[in-house]
């Protein structure tokens, strides 16, 4: 017990520090992808219920491809293939070597993983908001954005808040798979730790409870934003 209380301890002597360190970047990297994957989202359910087929098609084009690979090899494809892009872009002006920050091919990729899932999301909400709300709108004398902002948005929000919730705690797991590129979160930690102190059990069974917690942290926080923006409905 004491040998595992120093192993797990701040300090030189300990790998509490890197555990940390690890689970900070994690949490960036989670809510980095948030706004990020959101904003996707939003404008691929927007594309598909678009009166213009090419946006329909491109928008379900979209979610088919992210939706149907493994997140491990989007992760792959965006971190080595942006960097082969970006190379050769690179290389018309420079012969400098052009390296893809992990954090930001995580965040990318995770993001069009997550959009893919939140924009089905979405879609489902405007199916729930009556069509009539923007024609009364308009009868009002609201514009496409002023009906969209001031009496679509809030209700959409309402609408996909429970999904989102859901999705937003699948996301903080699947930090886990940008440790394949390098990128120091908690599980790469958690394995050099494992490497180094011949430990597995210990250090993964420290990494199921930090993520756990945050799971929990996550789950009470979704409480209380869907409280919230559902303070004002009838029960």
């Amino acid at each position: 017990m004491w040998d595992a209380l120093q192993l797990l301890s701040f300090g030189d002597g300990g790998w509490g520090d890197e555990l940390l360190a690890g689970l900070k970047v994690t949490v960036t990297l989670a809510l980095a992808t948030l706004p990020f994957g959101l904003a996707m989202g939003l404008l691929v359910a927007l594309g598909q219920i678009s009166g213009e087929p090419a946006l329909r098609r491109a928008a379900r084009i979209y979610t088919t491809i992210f939706r149907g690979l493994p997140e491990l090899l989007t992760i792959f494809i965006v971190y080595y293939g942006g960097q082969m892009l970006l190379q050769k872009v690179a290389g018309l002006f420079t012969d400098t070597y052009i390296e893809v920050n992990s954090f930001l091919a995580g965040m990318l990729a995770l993001g069009l993983v997550f959009s893919a899932y939140a924009s089905e999301v979405f879609l489902s909400a405007f199916r729930g908001i009556p069509a009539g709300q923007w024609e009364g709108a308009a009868a009002l004398g609201f514009n496409r954005w002023q009906t969209f902002r001031l009496v679509i948005l809030p209700q959409l929000i309402r609408l996909s808040i429970g999904g989102l919730g859901n999705l937003w705690l699948i996301l903080t797991k699947e930090t886990s798979l940008v440790s394949v590129i390098a990128l120091d979160e908690l599980l790469r930690q958690t394995s050099v730790a494992v490497g180094v102190t011949k430990q597995p059990i210990l250090f993964y069974s420290v990494a199921c409870l930090i993520y756990l917690v945050l799971s929990l942290v996550s789950s009470r926080g979704l409480v209380a934003i869907e409280r919230r923006v559902n303070r004002g409905e009838a029960r």
